[in-house]
């Protein structure tokens, strides 16, 4: 038996595995009590995350679709949720929650518990940092499915974004949908929408960009001089020489990657007000810590 965030983790099958929300520790517990039962079925039900084919449905691009809820944690991250989980997605379901600060419950397939107990021991292991998301634009929530729809596109294209009831200021770009500059029919080819949002946000001014991967999900938060990467792997198999670019300048720094441990990061580049890296492996998680200065000075 371990512990997790002070609460206490059961080696009981089957079993629910709680996540609930603070960035730098995850708080689990296993049980199989009828009162636990009735909490999961309370909860909003979230898909299983992972890389699924669309069926039906013709694409322009060969990109892979990918079924991923951190747009929804965002959107409401005061929300409760719930994953009944098929197997092999166990571990996959609870980096997404801890990426996010999640408030999740996970009912999971008896065949999961090596896997995620290694997640978890990964995650327990993890240095705490409690910092808040970057953002490069502001969504405004209207509360309709096709916002939500394009909350979902952008956090699968990697461009951050901040939920805002109102046009912020913040922000050089806010996007509204059903206003002038973003109409809802241009929701309908989300391959030219989100080509028009990085267009309008310029690869140079964006706060991050992943390369090598259509799979890869990323979160950054940061501030006072230090951010921390998470990177969520949904396509189901390791990923070997991820090239990352975040805007500032920032020394070399620790990557923890789950099933690996701690790992050092190649090809540190600090150049033209932006600093890429590469980390050498990625299975399903992991997390990247900065700090402000350029090449470790």
């Amino acid at each position: 038996m371990s512990q997790l965030g002070g609460v206490l983790l059961l080696a009981s099958l089957p079993c629910l595995l709680w996540a609930q929300g603070v960035e730098s520790r995850t708080k689990v517990r296993f049980s199989t009590s009828a009162l636990a039962g009735a909490e999961l079925a309370s909860r909003e039900a979230l898909p299983s995350p992972g890389v699924t084919a669309r069926a039906g449905l013709a694409s322009p691009t060969r990109s892979p679709w990918i079924v991923a809820n951190g747009w929804r944690f965002t959107r409401d991250p005061g929300a409760k949720y719930r994953y009944d989980l098929p197997p092999g997605k166990a571990a996959l379901a609870a980096a997404e929650a801890f990426a996010y600060g999640a408030d999740a419950m996970l009912k999971i397939d008896p065949a999961d518990a090596a896997s995620l107990g290694a997640m978890l021991t990964f995650l327990e292991g993890l240095p705490a940092a409690d910092l808040p998301a970057i953002a490069d634009l502001g969504v405004v929530d209207d509360g309709s499915a096709i916002t939500g729809e394009v909350m979902n596109l952008l956090a699968r294209r990697n461009l951050l974004y901040q939920v805002v009831k109102a046009p912020s200021a913040t922000f050089r770009l806010n996007v509204a949908m059903g206003s002038r500059d973003y109409p809802v029919a241009d929701a309908a080819d989300p391959s030219a929408f989100a080509l028009k949002i990085r267009r309008q946000l310029t690869d140079e001014q964006r706060a991050l960009r992943v390369y090598g991967s259509e799979v890869v999900i990323a979160r950054l938060t940061g501030g006072a001089g230090r951010i921390r990467l998470h990177l969520i792997n949904y396509g189901g198999r390791e990923i070997e020489g991820l090239r990352l670019r975040v805007r500032g300048a920032y020394a070399t720094g620790d990557a923890y990657v789950a099933g690996i441990g701690r790992s050092p990061v190649q090809d540190h580049v600090v150049a033209d007000g932006a600093t890429e890296f590469t980390l050498p492996r990625v299975g399903t998680y992991a997390v990247i810590d900065l700090v402000s200065g350029p090449r470790g000075v």
